[in-house]
């Protein structure tokens, strides 16, 4: 299943994504779908002003959208996001230099982000681990590919973890938490 993400080409779109916070919004608009400044507020601890300025931000750069027919009335406002996926490929920016710097300071950003899910994890106590005995799991292999053998890889990686993001849920009376799955594959040497 190919990724249908748009491709982000835009260095200002990558400077709006850069900010933790907004990262944050995005991710729960796509976790809980459409939600207005004051329940993102709530899920955050941030003031609903400063959240409020960041959801503009993120509007500004056409990562997210007003959802009018959510609203009860004139003065609430809904955001959801455009896409359900943020794609991009630093090598788009590399001809800019500004935008080369923006690319690799995001790349940065989101492998601070990626990591600190899993160190947030390993720091739980025991008995928030022994809550889930089976499901977290890493996993790494070495693999000889040429570059194109690495893209189709990573088209089945994405494809696996978008049919069990968009899955529908099941009706089956379950409790079912966040979980936060990442993969990278990179050119390296052991």
């Amino acid at each position: 299943m190919p990724d249908k993400s748009p491709s982000i080409t835009d260095s200002r779109v990558l400077a709006a994504m850069a900010h933790p916070l907004r990262r944050r919004l995005l991710d729960l608009l796509k976790l809980y779908g459409p939600a207005t400044a004051s329940l993102l507020s709530q899920r955050t601890g941030e003031a609903v002003g400063n959240v409020s300025h960041h959801l503009r931000a993120l509007a500004g750069a056409n990562l997210i959208e007003e959802a009018p027919e959510l609203a009860k009335d004139r003065r609430e406002r809904w955001w959801r996001r455009t896409s359900q996926s943020l794609c991009w490929s630093s090598t788009d920016f590399a001809q800019d230099a500004a935008g080369d710097a923006i690319a690799r300071a995001l790349e940065s950003i989101n492998l601070e982000r990626q990591t600190g899910h899993v160190r947030r994890w390993a720091d739980q106590p025991q008995s928030v681990q022994e809550s889930w005995p089976h499901g977290p799991f890493s996993t790494e292999t070495w693999l000889r590919v040429t570059d194109d053998e690495l893209a189709q890889f990573a088209a089945e990686i994405r494809a696996v973890t978008n049919r069990w993001a968009e899955r529908e849920l099941p009706d089956d009376g379950r409790e079912r938490d966040t979980v936060f799955a990442f993969a990278r594959a990179v050119p390296a040497q052991p």
